[in-house]
């Protein structure tokens, strides 16, 4: 053994051939952090003094290669400054020239994920074999970053300026097809003979066969790109990435503006360009947003992973009550990740409408080469429908999905814990009824819970799991363990009225109500909100939710919180509703709606809705951008603090994301938390201030001020 750490070691193999092995010990996979990257300079100290040795191979000991840097060093170095953050890249860097400019060549076997830093090491290998379940990439554009060790450097000269400005502005991975088609590697092998494969490689190498000096020299050197073609490969790669990315994700521009001004260079010279982009990138608020999410995404899986391990029994078989649009995703959603499912309805309408969108789901899989009909088919026959209660005393989890209407959940929850198991749990998908509510004609409400799911359930991650007064920790741990299962990120929050997204989504559109009602337009607050991150604006968001759903949840909201969201006016969804104007659903809302090309629905501006507005609103009249972002946020940001005060969550974290997840908050401004952190609870509060007259939802909480007073902030206090 040339090398013992407790991330590598070194041992040699025959023929001269030194292994390098990544194996954190103490995690399930391995990662570049500092002990890592330290050991990894050992590690090479070790072969540089070592006699004999012909080439060398790096390999992992576990089911992954190596998945990246180690995000949790990101933050003490990235508030160090620019030195931090170079000191934090520098080393590894280092490593990574030194081991593409040993005297021997070097290969490497790509067992499982070689992600950012992970593929950043590999490239800096002279071979690189794949095995049939790897993949590999440079996702660091998803943390608001651009590679830091060599990606944008080595990538382009490996695959093309093309390929390597599209893969890292991208931030996606690339299955093996995909990487060998681009020559980001030289093979592909069944995994099991990987190792041997990348042996037998270097054995090539070193009787002279393959000339690695040659491949390295290319990497080494300036990329072969007349002016004519640099200019137009990276003008139009940088106007078509910046459009996609927004002016508020810069690192993908930043990206393919390190290819483009390191072209020319040597790679030592373009490492320095790149480190340029990176220290920039790293001191954006975006990417401490994005890696503050990152974090918090571990966190509330860990958490979920918590409750999981609490369950007393696997989720086994599963049933939802209604078939419809919900139900059928509920069902769909179950049945593709594996847990067979019951889908029961009344009416053989609703059951037909319930498979008619799984199998549309799952058509549009196979049309995407994502799924074979094959598995398209053992999908579907893991839904069985049914209009009657037969098999249901085997069920571990029931998630009922009929109409939002309290009498009507009360009968049916009644007649299910009649046909169930006593083991059985129970769980209501409602946006917005109290589960102590529906839990009162049950006589088990401790298997009882909600599990708040959102539209559509394919695509929206988010999970509300909501305990009631009397719901078992049992009943949770097997509903998160459950949701899990799906694919899911399950939240557990405490019950009230809104539970805790439409809780706080509700002040939200009550701030757009009381800026129509003072003559805002309502097109205008759409776009001041879409540019300040919103995936859609709030008129846009209630056309897609449905008005007359949340003209009804508005009344649920407000017989909850009189104080706050009761109205003394009538808002502009109340005028909408009042004029059969439900949204999407029927094609008028605020907006009319025509089928795109595609077949989708587009929103076009009708006069109707100002119209119908008039006789209800103050002339109308412009807004100030300031205000009209501060008027729509502090509603929202004020009644998420209540929240957290009143335990309906448990942590900043797991409330950031919860609107992140539930319903788009915008990414790279890190939550509401974090957006307060970011501007600070004095200037927020001074803010919230100016519009006290428009009522209690203006007002921030006595915590609020009192943390504000102090420079306390809601992730310090971890």
């Amino acid at each position: 053994m040339l090398f013992s750490g407790k991330a590598l070691t070194v041992q040699m193999l025959d023929n001269g051939i030194a292994e390098l092995k990544f194996d954190l010990q103490g995690e399930s996979v391995n990662k570049f952090n500092r002990q890592t990257v330290s050991e990894f300079s050992q590690a090479l100290d070790a072969i540089e003094a070592a006699d004999g040795i012909k080439g060398v191979l790096l390999t992992s000991g576990k089911s992954v290669f190596i998945v990246g840097a180690d995000i949790t060093e990101f933050g003490g170095a990235f508030s160090a400054g620019a030195e931090g953050v170079a000191d934090l890249m520098n080393q590894n860097n280092e490593n990574i020239n030194r081991l593409e400019d040993l005297p021997v060549p070097t290969a490497v076997a790509i067992n499982g994920y070689a992600l950012g830093g992970g593929f950043e090491v590999c490239l800096g290998c002279d071979f690189r074999l794949m095995g049939e379940e790897a993949k590999v990439g440079l996702p660091e554009v998803k943390l608001g970053l651009i590679p830091g060790w060599g990606g944008t450097v080595r990538l382009p000269r490996v695959v093309g300026v093309d390929v390597a400005a599209e893969w890292i502005a991208a931030g996606k991975e690339q299955k093996p097809a995909a990487a060998l088609e681009a020559h980001a590697v030289d093979a592909v092998i069944p995994t099991d003979k990987l190792k041997d494969a990348a042996v037998k490689l270097l054995e090539r190498a070193i009787n002279g066969e393959l000339d690695y000096k040659a491949i390295r020299e290319l990497k080494k050197s300036p990329i072969p790109l007349n002016d004519t073609e640099a200019l137009m490969a990276f003008f139009t790669t940088k106007a078509f990435v910046g459009q996609q990315a927004g002016k508020n994700y810069p690192s993908p521009v930043a990206a393919v503006e390190s290819i483009e001004q390191g072209y020319k260079l040597t790679r030592d010279e373009a490492l320095k360009i790149e480190q340029e982009k990176f220290i920039f990138c790293a001191q954006t608020g975006t990417a401490k947003s994005l890696v503050g999410l990152f974090l918090a995404d571990q966190a509330i899986s860990k958490v979920a992973k918590g409750w999981e391990k609490k369950a007393d029994k696997p989720i086994e078989r599963a049933a939802v009550l209604g078939a419809g649009i919900m139900g059928g995703g509920i069902a769909y959603q179950s049945a593709y990740k594996g847990t067979p499912i019951k889908m029961k309805d009344i009416d053989q309408k609703g059951i037909d409408l319930g498979l008619n969108e799984a199998n549309k789901l799952l058509s549009k899989l196979v049309d995407r080469k994502r799924l074979t009909p094959v598995k398209m088919g053992e999908v579907l026959n893991r839904i069985e429908p049914t209009l009657s209660y037969d098999g249901f005393n085997d069920i571990d989890v029931v998630v009922e999905a009929v109409v939002e209407n309290p009498k009507v959940k009360h009968a049916v929850l009644k007649e299910v814990e009649t046909k169930v198991s006593e083991d059985t749990v129970i769980a209501s998908n409602t946006s917005t009824i109290s589960i102590n509510q529906l839990a009162e004609p049950l006589s088990r409400p401790e298997n009882f819970l909600g599990m708040h799911f959102f539209n559509p359930v394919h695509k929206m991650p988010l999970v509300e799991v909501i305990r009631g007064e009397k719901t078992s920790d049992t009943a949770v741990a097997r509903v998160v363990a459950y949701a899990n299962k799906m694919g899911k990120k399950a939240i557990v929050v405490r019950d009230c009225p809104g539970f805790l997204v439409n809780r706080v989504l509700f002040p939200y559109f009550a701030g757009f109500s009381m800026l129509v009602r003072d003559g805002a337009d309502f097109q205008a607050v759409d776009k001041v909100m879409e540019r300040w991150g919103w995936p859609m604006g709030p008129a846009y968001l209630m056309d897609v939710v449905g008005i007359d759903t949340g003209v009804h949840a508005e009344s649920v909201m407000a017989e909850g919180f009189p104080d706050r969201m009761g109205k003394t006016f009538t808002a502009a969804s109340d005028v909408m509703y009042e004029a059969g104007r439900y949204g999407q659903k029927n094609n008028k809302g605020f907006y009319n709606y025509e089928q795109d090309k595609k077949g989708r629905p587009k929103k076009v501006a009708t006069e109707e809705s100002y119209e119908l507005l008039k006789p209800h609103v103050a002339e109308r009249r412009e807004f100030e951008k300031d205000e009209i972002i501060e008027r729509m946020m502090v509603p929202m940001a004020t009644e998420l603090a209540r929240c957290l005060e009143e335990g309906i969550v448990d942590s900043p974290a797991e409330a950031d994301m919860a609107l992140i997840y539930g319903i788009g908050f915008p990414p790279f401004r890190g939550g509401i938390f974090a957006w307060l952190d970011s501007i600070g609870l004095d200037e927020f509060v001074k803010i919230a201030d100016k519009y006290a007259d428009l009522g209690e939802l203006y007002k921030p909480t006595d915590r609020m001020r009192e943390m504000a007073a102090s420079g306390k902030t809601y992730y310090g206090e971890k």
